[in-house]
């Protein structure tokens, strides 16, 4: 507790000792007989208690002081207010997800590309497929990031909205167990320019909207598209084109290469696509195995965070009521017994 005018303290005091001295100096004097000694004794003194409104009287006029001196409690307060990102997860839906991780397969060319699941269904129970694996590092990304909306894309021949950008964590999660080798049956191909323009869009959609309800801009900045893939673009649009389309619409675009080859790892147009990504601002992640990919998921956790605004503010609550209230109710009662014959004081 501090008090905003300690200096009226001083005034109050004077005042208070003034006033005990004018009493002091004014009290009424009485002619008494010297022969009535046994008068002073003890038990004839008049009772300590008829002093009882002159104490209250003393009490309320401190407790006022007080008060005058305005006592506040100062009190410390932050607003902080959390900003999410929206994010779209763009998952590969190529028939070459349902191979084990770590498989070696053939150069993939449309003639050995195969439509069926018979020759990628046949992996070790001890060791997760490509799409397991990721959706299991998907689940836990999803389930980190509490205050951001999330939506599912997914792509193979033609990209596809799974779900849209949602605060309801549990039901993108959800959708995500629901994806299997039969979605996208008929299609294998691997169309990753069409997953990420798909992406673009349903992140531009969602500003728009904001902006119509809202009445502002939403901060594109916040936008981000994470890629999960494990091979190259081989129909639809060039990735590179719309990535650069990503890049002026301020979308940050992730890339998380499930198991992929050597070989189409170091092509000089997926080496080009990865540059563009990190010249864009965003980052390539090789993963190899189901623990690379949970760790590239905590490394984009880690990257990619919301927006903490706080704004610290200080204000001094007023407390001169503690002191005010008991001190008019303590004059109260001392006016009040000064009207009963027994407290008044002839001395």
């Amino acid at each position: 507790m501090r008090f905003l005018h300690p200096e009226f303290g001083w005034i109050v005091f004077a005042a208070l000792a003034a006033v005990a001295i004018l009493r002091a100096r004014v009290r009424r004097r009485f002619v008494a007989s010297t022969t009535v000694r046994w008068l002073a004794s003890p038990r004839y003194e008049a009772s300590l208690l008829r002093r009882l409104p002159l104490a209250l009287l003393a009490i309320a006029l401190l407790l006022l002081g007080v008060a005058v001196m305005e006592p506040v409690l100062p009190y410390s307060q932050a607003e902080i207010t959390s900003r999410g990102l929206d994010i779209v997860i763009a998952l590969d839906l190529s028939s070459s997800m349902l191979e084990e991780m770590g498989r070696i397969r053939p150069p993939r060319t449309f003639q050995n590309l195969t439509f069926s699941t018979s020759d990628s269904a046949s992996p070790m129970k001890s060791v997760k497929s490509r799409l397991t694996a990721t959706k299991d590092a998907i689940k836990s990304f999803v389930a980190s990031r509490r205050d951001d909306r999330i939506a599912l894309v997914v792509f193979s021949d033609n990209a596809y909205v799974i779900s849209p950008l949602t605060f309801d964590h549990e039901y993108v999660i959800r959708y995500v167990d629901l994806i299997d080798d039969q979605l996208l049956r008929g299609e294998g191909m691997t169309a990753i320019g069409d997953g990420l323009a798909l992406s673009n869009h349903l992140l531009a959609s969602a500003s728009d909207r904001d902006s119509k309800e809202r009445g502002l801009r939403r901060d594109r900045r916040n936008q981000v598209v994470i890629v999960f893939t494990d091979g190259e673009n081989n129909k639809g649009r060039d990735p590179m084109e719309v990535l650069g389309e990503s890049n002026a619409a301020n979308i940050r675009v992730h890339m998380v290469g499930v198991d992929l080859e050597e070989e189409v790892r170091n092509k000089p147009q997926v080496q080009r696509l990865f540059q563009a990504i990190r010249r864009y601002g965003g980052r390539y992640f090789n993963a190899n195995t189901a623990r690379d990919l949970e760790a590239a998921s905590r490394a984009i956790d880690q990257i990619e965070k919301g927006f903490l605004v706080s704004r610290p503010f200080v204000r001094d609550a007023p407390v001169y009521q503690w002191f005010a209230l008991p001190a008019l109710i303590l004059l109260a009662v001392a006016t009040s017994l000064r009207a009963i014959p027994f407290f008044i004081d002839y001395t």
